[in-house]
């Protein structure tokens, strides 16, 4: 079997959970297995040390010693100088594939990153390591290799799983995970020690993430399919009942990086109150000190800021394929509009509109925080302190609007 190096893997911000490896390409030629053939489902732990591993991995392992075999699928993988690839990236229309390499390429990538490596060898009759082998094999081919990514229904660990299924002659009973999960719940346990990873992905993702799954959804994670497979049996078509694992071992040790945090786990919401405190300066020197012009000043920033984000939640929720991001609730305090705001706090033809802007998106804002509970969406409360400095703006600025208006001018305020 002849092998041909290819790229190395590489991935971009907060859904992909592919591992960063030299891969290798396999031709069509596909070879009998010996009785000595080993399939196995291998599964990494998260690495908290870069943004793109902290979700944890899943390869398929086929492994013959009398063949001289011992490759690993990669159903994580994808080629960044591909056309148009940040477009693509950001509709969610990103193309992943299969790719087969050395399974030393996989050790050496999680030694070096002191990452444990667990193994699950598959409990398969001869003919059914048969079906793996063949259909990874077909799989890999450059005509079948790309594949639709989709962080949540279609990834490296959901595709190994569907494999194995179609593979398998009888149903795979999967052990229960006995609790209720969301979406949600599942993603903040990998990013809790990011915690500006999970205030970002809790900008973006709406209400259906907040929505019970069943186990079934719970195995787009690595860490889930590996204890859905502890204790799953395959029933047979007789009837018969047989362990789908017949062993587990660990192939790396690991080190214990889990627990390693860059930054304590309130800093957003740290950063937040730093922030409502500068605003509430910036609208005593505005209403008590008529410094009208600084006051402008910030409020552009902090409004330019936040209609980018609103932008960026509002075109994931229309014009993207990403899962759980629509209907987002978020949108009500980071809005596109912002941005446009943000860009007339100067303009003095069009500050009779601003003013009713402000007074509208004052009033919005207060009644949304005081139905923080009532929302069907799980807000993180590091957003508080971030609202409440959009609303403490725009509530400063009908109040100075008002005011000037009293002092006899009746001009929009300069």
């Amino acid at each position: 079997m002849k092998h041909k190096l290819l790229f190395i893997t590489i991935f971009l911000a907060f859904v992909a959970t592919t591992i960063d490896l030299k891969a290798e390409s396999i031709e069509p030629t596909i070879p009998e297995l010996s009785d000595s053939a080993e399939i196995s489902i291998v599964t990494n732990e998260p690495w908290t040390k870069e943004v793109y591993s902290v979700f944890g991995h899943t390869v398929i392992r086929v492994k013959d010693p009398v063949q001289k075999i011992d490759l690993s699928f990669n159903y994580g993988v994808f080629d960044f100088a591909s056309p148009n690839f940040m477009g693509r990236f950001m509709t969610g229309a990103t193309d992943y594939m299969v790719l087969g390499y050395d399974m030393s390429y996989y050790f050496a990538e999680f030694k070096e990153r002191g990452v444990a490596v667990y193994e699950q060898r598959l409990n398969l009759t001869q003919e059914e390591k048969e079906n793996v082998w063949e259909f990874l094999i077909v799989n890999v081919q450059p005509e079948n290799r790309v594949y639709r990514y989709n962080f949540l229904y279609d990834n490296c660990a959901t595709r190994p799983r569907d494999i194995l299924e179609q593979c398998v002659n009888g149903k795979i009973n999967y052990t229960p995970s006995n609790k209720e999960q969301t979406y949600r719940d599942l993603i903040h346990e990998c990013v809790d020690i990011k915690p500006w990873l999970r205030f970002g992905i809790d900008l973006v993702i709406g209400g259906d993430a907040d929505k019970v799954i069943t186990d079934r959804q719970k195995d787009f994670l690595p860490r889930y399919l590996q204890n859905a497979y502890r204790g799953a049996v395959i029933e047979r078509p007789d009837g018969t009942r047989v362990p789908l694992v017949a062993s587990e071992h660990i192939l790396i040790p690991g080190e214990k990086t889990s627990d390693i945090t860059d930054m304590p786990s309130d800093t957003p919401l740290i950063a937040g109150w730093i922030l409502f405190a500068l605003t509430a300066f910036f609208s005593y020197l505005v209403y008590k000190k008529n410094k009208l012009a600084l006051g402008r000043f910030y409020a552009t920033i902090i409004f330019l800021v936040a209609g980018f984000l609103g932008g960026l939640i509002f075109f994931l929720m229309y014009f993207s394929e990403h899962p759980c991001v629509n209907p987002n609730w978020n949108l009500v305090w980071l809005n596109p509009l912002q941005f446009i705001i943000g860009c007339l706090f100067f303009v003095k033809p069009l500050r009779k509109h601003v003013y009713y802007y402000h007074f509208i998106n004052f009033v919005a804002l207060l009644l949304f925080t005081l139905a923080w509970g009532l929302i069907p969406q799980k807000l993180e409360f590091a957003f508080l302190p971030y609202i409440m400095s959009i609303l403490l703006i725009s509530g400063t600025y009908v109040m100075t609007t008002k005011k000037v208006r009293k002092m006899k001018s009746f001009r929009y305020i300069k």
